[in-house]
């Protein structure tokens, strides 16, 4: 049976990824609190660059995890005060912050790395399997790039002007 979100198809598209990045979000902190583990799910996208890199500028981590320079410089900021992150000058450029984890920082991230590699692999499992959850991936992405590249409300704005003329019309 077909519940009411379902039944309204993209009139809320953006409502049911919400509750749906909203579950799974909900689901990894509270296997991090199962575990003793005291991380928090929106740091993920900076630990997980930088235990793919020693540091990176504020720059750079906002060209990786796509967002702004006051997102990324708060997200460090919190990481810096719960002492997980710190910042130095650059010594190539005095203008620019390199993030890098600190020792208790790198202490965490051993323990998140198997975590991380079994929420993957749950989440290709409930996902039906391997070729299936590429599928879904695969999906998101093409919709996220069409997304980005379409101006909806300009779009939208049209649809309803175009509507507008016709019902003026008759």
């Amino acid at each position: 049976m077909m519940n009411y979100y379902q039944s309204l198809g993209y009139l809320v598209l953006g409502s049911r990824l919400k509750r749906l990045s909203e579950l799974f979000l909900s689901e990894v902190n509270r296997t991090y609190r199962s575990e003793g583990i005291v991380f928090e799910t929106t740091w993920f996208p900076i630990f997980y660059l930088l235990s793919e890199n020693n540091s990176l500028s504020i720059q750079e981590l906002c060209e990786e995890i796509e967002v702004s320079h006051p997102a990324a410089s708060q997200l460090v900021t919190n990481l810096k005060g719960k002492g997980l992150v710190m910042t130095t000058t650059s010594s190539e450029d005095a203008r620019k912050q390199l993030v890098k984890l600190t020792p208790e920082g790198k202490k965490l991230l051993k323990k998140l790395l198997p975590m991380w590699e079994s929420i993957r692999e749950t989440m290709e499992e409930v996902a039906g399997g391997k070729p299936a959850s590429d599928a879904i991936l695969n999906e998101l992405t093409t919709l996220e790039a069409a997304f980005k590249s379409a101006d909806i409300a300009a779009r939208v704005k049209a649809k309803i002007n175009k509507t507008n003329k016709s019902v003026t019309n008759v």
